[in-house]
């Protein structure tokens, strides 16, 4: 029964933390209404998590590592806990951002110690499965929070896209208080390598915070370039600490292995575009094809679905095909998605189904075998230590695809805007109106451009003449607002190729 209970604890924590990267994205503008807060600042709920995430997760890693890996899991799902019950009760903006630190303080924890723990619990030798299994829970989880989000938003109300973390948690910490063994745990007789604590932490927050908030700031802006400025400074005197340390928070011998090294680009690049498809397509389709949440839910939901069932998939078929090619085809597979949607399967529901599918398919075959090769066969100190590197750098991956795809959005959909104003400035020069009135329907139409919902227009009370005019600036509008989204899904392609090329640099002794 224990070797049962054990997996099914570490597999719920890692469920909960990376379910809660993204749970929130389709249910902002419903949160928004309750709180009375801007979408802007409301955005925070979300940026928060994944800085902190990111930021904590070596640090807080290490230090339980020294005082008890076991002791502070259950910690950490306390945390996790505490903040998912604060941020669900909450009545205004500050309370749901200090339930989501709290929370994703608990993730820094949990994350990387479920894999630790999880990935103990097997042989060296006997790896592939249970790597395969956290790896699913990993992205699956992470895909399916935008569909789960809608859902629960939809038939219950936002307040439950945290509640449903409560009982998960209380699941945790009962079977972990009776399975785990604190008391014949063994801490590590070091100290804490302070200095790299808070130079990892400035490092990785400063690189966050720039990386998301560059956008609103302005890329050249000086909070911007000042954030980046320290997260350089920080990672260098980071490195050189780390290099004389003792007793480092980082062992820089991992990078010395060429699997790692490389598995670390893969495994930014991967999530990157995952990423870019659960944020940005129910952005498209709430916003642009006026679908409510679930709706737009359900349509990215085959994404989930098919990571689910062909991450196993590769972490099995690494017995017969080397994982290069395994890696290769699935940044291959994930190009075809990507191309799809950037040719019309946005216009066509059925389309974009089967493009989430290949999006999926790809990236499971990717998931399935970079966490193997990731963990390689490390043990004690190291595995630890590359399970909270993969962590954050997953993180980054998420972060990166906010922050370019993001402003590359907004980006197209200005200059669609633009295009759709200037169509409607030289098309009303047709109609057979007073100049005053011409004023008065681009203005009109100026401010439609502006919203960030595309809503049709209502012409049934209108002259013919004036209808047709409206219907038909409307309907370019929105083929502009589709080509933006089209269009950063095109640019996107040679970048996966590049994953193409970096899964090939993967020798076979490694494998």
């Amino acid at each position: 029964m224990k070797k049962l209970t054990l997996p099914i604890i570490f597999i719920l924590g890692i469920f909960i933390c990376m379910l809660d990267t993204t749970i929130m994205n389709v249910s902002l503008p419903n949160i928004s209404i309750h709180l009375k807060s801007g979408l802007d600042s409301l955005s925070w709920a979300l940026n928060i998590y994944l800085i902190l995430f990111a930021s904590l997760t070596i640090p807080l890693t290490r230090f339980a590592e020294l005082y008890g890996i076991h002791k502070w899991f259950l910690i950490g799902v306390s945390l996790f806990a505490i903040g998912s019950l604060t941020s669900a009760c909450a009545s205004g903006l500050h309370i749901l951002l200090i339930g989501r630190a709290i929370q994703s303080i608990g993730a820094a924890f949990v994350f990387p110690l479920s894999m630790t723990l999880g990935i103990n619990l097997v042989d060296v030798s006997s790896r592939t499965k249970m790597i395969a299994i956290l790896g699913i829970t990993q992205g699956l989880a992470a895909a399916l929070g935008p569909t789960i989000g809608g859902i629960v938003t939809q038939f219950l109300g936002w307040r439950w896209i945290f509640l449903i973390n409560v009982p998960i948690t209380i699941v945790i910490i009962i079977l972990g208080i009776a399975k785990l063994t604190f008391d014949k745990e063994t801490n590590a007789k070091q100290s804490m390598d302070g200095l790299g604590a808070v130079l990892s932490l400035v490092f990785l927050f400063s690189l966050s915070l720039g990386m998301i908030q560059g956008r609103n700031w302005g890329w050249l802006s000086w909070p911007t370039v000042l954030c980046f400025i320290i997260s350089l400074g920080g990672f260098i005197l980071f490195l050189i600490t780390e290099k004389t340390s003792k007793n480092p928070m980082i062992p820089l011998q991992l990078f010395a292995n060429p699997s790692f090294s490389l598995s670390a680009v893969i495994i930014i690049l991967s999530n990157l575009f995952l990423v870019a498809t659960t944020v940005i397509l129910p952005s498209y389709f709430t916003n642009i094809e006026n679908f409510d949440s679930l709706h737009a839910s359900l349509l990215i939901a085959p994404i989930s679905i098919s990571i689910f069932i062909f991450s196993p998939i590769s972490g099995f078929m690494r017995q017969n095909i080397s994982s290069k090619w395994l890696l290769a085809a699935g940044f291959l597979i994930m190009v075809l998605g990507y191309f799809w949607l950037s040719n019309g399967a946005l216009r066509h529901q059925n389309d974009t189904i089967v493009a989430g599918i290949a999006v999926g398919m790809g990236y499971g075959m990717i998931t399935g075998s970079i966490l193997i090769i990731s963990a390689g066969h490390f043990t004690g100190r190291l595995l630890t230590a590359s399970q909270s590197v993969t962590s954050v750098l997953r993180q980054v991956g998420a972060m990166l695809a906010v922050a370019i795809f993001i402003t590359g959005l907004y980006s197209n959909l200005n200059t669609a805007r633009e295009h759709s104003i200037s169509y409607a400035q030289q098309s009303i020069k047709s109609l057979n109106i007073s100049e005053k009135n011409q004023d008065n329907i681009l203005k009109t139409i100026n401010m439609k451009m502006t919203q960030t919902v595309f809503l049709p227009t209502d012409t049934s009370h209108l002259p013919k003449t004036l209808s047709t005019y409206i219907l038909e600036t409307e309907q370019y509008a929105k083929n502009q607002l589709t080509k933006a989204f089209e269009k950063l899904y095109l640019l996107s392609i040679p970048f996966l190729l590049l994953g193409v090329l970096i899964s090939l640099f993967l020798k076979n002794k490694y494998l």
